[in-house]
């Protein structure tokens, strides 16, 4: 049991924050001057491969497998562990400083979207697909989505923090958020037992937003923790990821901004359709 008694008043200290202390800060706002660079396309996506980036480069990669022309886009990377996210540039498209954020060059005036829920709800309602416009099939949508922004903190900020990278191995932290977790796996379980897809007989932007998180937990992807929390046992929350994972531009969507994993699945920047073919990190390594 520790001996620990928080202070009155609460202090930072630098060396806390185990792997993540060179980025972890009480305050907000840039840490340095760098301009954010802009491509050609009318979309400018600054992100990292991250659960969270997934998301909105397979929203648009669908959109574009969808004929939509107008969702094509320049993704660039933002390495978090060296503080991108806090160049002077990047700051002020996401006061927030986390990925992935959006400007859409596509007016007369940029218009900037950060949070990874809002931009799919951005990208689906600028360009009609994904999201349903009957008014009970989009409140299904818009609350799963929600519930996936609500639930993955403790995902990933509880669970995956202190059974993968916290300093030390705190029973009670694991064990609090390991419950939660499963307690969410369950909802999926229970919901997907009724429906294809989360919102319901339609693949749409909850599908997009949930399955970076929980279908890559359920496939053993995310902190290595399949075994300890028994995935397995997830039957339907298996069948929709397997579902899900199969569809092209998913596989594309995945690719884009990755900076782990097999050099072929990586393609830290995208700027065309043809980068996936010539420009992932093994066909770079070729070339030189």
């Amino acid at each position: 049991m520790s001996d620990y008694v928080p202070p009155k008043v609460w202090t930072w200290n630098k060396s806390n924050g185990g792997q993540f202390a060179n980025i972890n800060r009480p305050i907000a706002g840039p840490t340095h001057d760098k301009d954010l660079p802009v491509g050609r396309h009318p979309l400018q996506l600054y992100s990292l491969g991250t659960p969270n980036g997934v998301k909105v480069t397979i929203m648009l990669e669908e959109l574009l497998a969808l004929g939509h022309n107008g969702a094509e886009y320049d993704a660039w990377l933002i390495n978090i562990g060296n503080g991108d996210q806090f160049g002077s540039g990047f700051v002020a498209v996401n006061p927030n400083s986390k990925i992935p954020a959006l400007v859409d060059r596509s007016g007369s005036t940029p218009i900037r979207v950060f949070e990874s829920g809002a931009i799919l709800l951005y990208l689906a309602e600028k360009f009609g697909a994904f999201v349903p416009t009957e008014a009970s099939a989009r409140a299904e949508c818009l609350s799963w989505l929600f519930w996936q922004m609500g639930s993955a903190p403790y995902l990933g900020g509880g669970f995956g923090h202190f059974y993968a990278y916290a300093p030390e191995k705190i029973e009670y932290a694991i064990d609090r958020f390991a419950m939660e977790v499963k307690r969410q796996l369950d909802v999926l379980e229970r919901r997907l037992a009724e429906s294809e897809y989360i919102a319901g007989s339609i693949y749409t932007i909850a599908d997009m937003a949930i399955f970076p998180w929980y279908g890559a937990l359920a496939k053993g992807v995310l902190y290595g923790a399949a075994e300890f929390l028994s995935v397995q046992d997830y039957k339907n929350v298996h069948r929709w990821a397997d579902a899900i994972v199969e569809r092209s531009a998913v596989k594309r969507g995945r690719m884009v901004n990755r900076v782990y994993g097999e050099p072929s699945s990586q393609l830290h920047e995208r700027h065309d359709a043809s980068d996936f073919d010539t420009k992932t990190q093994d066909k770079l390594a070729a070339g030189r």
